[in-house]
């Protein structure tokens, strides 16, 4: 049946509200508008931001659709859109790529102006959402709600890929192994036989490790509260493991006894000004890099003593893994 140009009717997951758990409901879709592209979803990641947006430590509005990391075929395009075309495969993109703001122009940007993160209005960028549900007006996530079966989202946040690509498992790519990978490779520029430690052990921290280890890192230190992590963690290749929790001490203070001068490389991958506190005093004082990946929630203020930043080492943010995606998008 030909659904171009007409409401789609599906299943979606709903979160009504925060900490409540999620809701599997009977959605309508519109069709997308110009610049837009309708996409029916094949599968999606759970990412750590979508677990900040469900449990309100990340302010969005509810109810709302979750999910960004996700993998699908274009179904129907709205008008003026030319990148893709119905029958595409592709990704969505939690930052889009507009290709026309002063971050999209600048050569060492990648933190679009018509992203939907920081502040989140729920809205697509007429200021209107496309899911309804009991006839009440449903918030997209990030512009690019992926836990439905269809989904409305902007064309500067599709990202076509190969046809041969294997859906169940290339929507991973679309969010936390680029955020990772790229945070260490591209970012951080990891250096031959330097050591380094992760404080966060999930998927993005896996891809950091992945890119470490890649990069010819000679000794990573994967930190995590959840000691199931451990195993696949050293078959990445972190070769030692800390759980905080079951330190006699701060585990900055025993990372830098385990090392001796600090880390060349920190990166937090928890999105807690604990953690990221943690990584900071984990690094080498005079040389040393820490990256902060993962997303904290916009009131979280990250206080450091001021007397110390001045010896040398570097606190960068990093997002997505300092990808640009514009390429991915050429028809």
């Amino acid at each position: 049946m030909n659904t171009s140009g007409k409401a789609v009717t599906c299943w979606a997951a709903i979160a009504w509200k925060k900490n409540s758990p999620l809701s599997i409901e009977e959605v309508q879709v519109e069709p997308p508008k110009a610049g837009e592209v309708r996409i029916k979803m094949i599968s999606s990641g759970i990412c750590g931001s979508d677990d900040h947006v469900l449990k309100g430590t990340f302010p969005v509005k509810f109810p709302l659709i979750p999910g960004h990391e996700g993998a699908g075929i274009v179904e129907s395009i709205g008008d003026k859109v030319s990148s893709v075309k119905p029958g595409d495969k592709v990704l969505t993109l939690i930052i889009p790529q507009c290709r026309e703001c002063n971050s999209c122009l600048h050569r060492k940007g990648n933190f679009c102006e018509k992203q939907d993160v920081l502040p989140s209005s729920g809205l697509m960028l007429d200021g209107t959402s496309r899911f309804t549900c009991k006839g009440k007006s449903i918030y997209h996530s990030f512009r690019v709600s992926t836990f439905t079966e269809y989904s409305v989202v902007p064309e500067i946040a599709v990202a076509k890929i190969d046809d041969a690509a294997p859906m169940d498992k290339v929507c991973l790519i679309s969010c936390g192994v680029p955020t990772g990978y790229g945070a260490a490779v591209q970012s951080a520029k990891v250096t031959p036989g330097s050591t380094c430690v992760i404080f966060g052990l999930g998927g993005v921290g896996s891809a950091i490790v992945m890119g470490c280890k890649a990069s010819g890192a000679s000794r990573i230190i994967g930190v995590d509260i959840n000691e199931k992590k451990f195993s696949q963690a050293r078959a990445l290749g972190v070769t030692d493991c800390l759980n905080p929790r079951k330190l006699k001490k701060p585990v900055q203070e025993v990372v830098m006894e385990m090392t001796g001068v600090g880390v060349d490389f920190a990166f937090e991958a928890v999105g807690l000004v604990d953690t990221m506190t943690a990584a900071w005093e984990s690094c080498n004082k005079s040389y040393g890099v820490c990256l902060i990946v993962g997303l904290a929630s916009p009131e979280s203020q990250l206080s450091l003593e001021a007397a110390k930043i001045i010896t040398g080492k570097t606190l960068k943010g990093v997002c997505l893994g300092a990808s640009v995606v514009c390429c991915c998008s050429e028809a």
